[in-house]
């Protein structure tokens, strides 16, 4: 323990020059200050306007970026453009962009942090003995003097210039982070936009409720097929007419104990089978139900003897086709895929957190943080034989938000 004098009284104390309280409080603390230089002992050096104005242009980098950052955020063109539509150059760059001036704005101001402490700053090294115990009225009187000293000597105070630059890059750093998650905040009951294979813009939508409006939608995987390359008079160009990316699934197309990832067509978007027409183009129509963010379903083929066992949720006991269940891809937990399926336990596993489904007893949690049943799809076939969706999900797809009802 530091044998100091601490027995000063409150008028002593406030007769003291910070100076002096600083001295004071270091030597209660226990601190050497074992060496200290002023980096420009000289009033006016050169070196020292050279040193300010690296510190500002690193700064004052770190704000454009930060702007640049919000204008790309906010008013760039983001909606999804498949490949030979216009301006799919400007979409691929979204991300990119955003990536970029987050990274520079936050790197420039690091960087004029470091340029701050290391060629403005005075140079000090400092030891001290560390002690434990409350602080008391002089500890804390000195403690306030060590900061103030601590802002005179910086002479961050005096550079107003460095001050706004230094301030004005720490707020866009601060907006850089944070504006991103306005985009999380969403208003459930919203209708955005009409009803298509995105649903209508509120949270219990989907591609599948299109069938409360009369569509008749097929259970269609996806081919992975992508725009073929032609050529002709006027050169080589990509076309997705006569592409199909979606295509009908029959009962026989999955075997027992098996699983497919299905999507949502719209009979006016079938072109496969002996529908299918080489001037049709409905490719951009199939991406939409593939990128709709609560269409993705898991369609099921059990074993007969395991479907003996099944246990049915009330309401939907005719839900199934056979041994054929469909169910949700979209975790009920914070909505990760469950994308894989385990045959021998009839178990649907969530990769993110670990969260099992038992697809014997229609969906049901039975490990991990999930709390809620994946929903169910009630699906049949058609007159031709291809599974179609016999109505809509019956609750909303996904993990739970406030003001639901399931």
């Amino acid at each position: 323990m530091s044998n100091v004098n601490k027995n000063y009284t409150e008028a002593e104390l406030k007769n003291m020059s910070d100076a002096e309280l600083t001295a004071l409080g270091a030597e209660m603390d226990g601190v050497t200050v074992a060496f200290r230089k002023e980096r420009f002992p000289v009033a006016g050096d050169p070196a020292e306007k050279r040193a300010a104005v690296n510190v500002g242009v690193w700064a004052a980098l770190a704000i454009v970026m930060g702007l640049a950052f919000l204008a790309i955020y906010l008013f760039w063109p983001w909606h999804y453009k498949s490949l030979g539509e216009e301006g799919l150059a400007w979409h691929t760059l979204y991300t990119p962009l955003l990536g970029l001036t987050s990274g520079l704005s936050i790197l420039s101001l690091g960087i004029a942090i470091v340029q701050y402490v290391k060629r403005i700053l005075p140079e000090e090294i400092s030891v001290q003995r560390r002690h434990d115990g409350p602080s008391d009225e002089i500890d804390r009187r000195t403690l306030t003097a060590l900061l103030n000293d601590s802002w005179k000597t910086s002479t961050l105070g005096r550079r107003k210039t460095l001050q706004g630059l230094l301030g004005g890059a720490a707020v866009l750093f601060g907006l850089t982070v944070v504006a991103p998650l306005g985009g999380a905040i969403k208003n459930p009951w919203k209708v955005r936009h009409e009803l298509n294979y995105a649903g209508d813009g509120t949270m219990w939508t989907s591609g599948w409720t299109l069938h409360e409006k009369g569509v008749k939608l097929y259970l269609a995987r996806d081919t992975g097929t992508i725009a073929e390359q032609h050529e002709g008079e006027s050169g080589t160009h990509y076309t997705t007419q006569g592409v199909t990316r979606l295509v009908r699934v029959r009962p026989e197309d999955l075997a027992a104990g098996g699983m497919e990832t299905v999507f949502p067509l719209a009979e006016s978007d079938v072109n496969d089978g002996d529908l299918y027409d080489p001037q049709k183009d409905v490719y951009e129509n199939h991406m939409h139900s593939i990128h709709g963010n609560r269409n993705a379903v898991m369609l099921i083929r059990l074993r007969n003897s395991d479907a003996q066992k099944v246990i049915e949720r009330e309401g939907q006991e005719d839900f199934h086709y056979g041994d054929y269940y469909a169910f949700s891809k979209i975790c009920t937990h914070i909505g990760c895929p469950t994308s894989l399926y385990e045959a021998q336990t009839n178990r649907i596993l969530c990769p993110c957190h670990q969260s099992q489904f038992d697809a014997l007893q229609y969906g049901k949690p039975v490990f991990g943080p999930a709390a809620r049943a994946l929903p169910q799809l009630p699906v049949t076939i058609d007159e031709d034989g291809y599974l179609v969706a016999k109505g809509n999900f019956i609750e909303p797809v996904g993990p739970a938000y406030w003001e639901r009802k399931s």
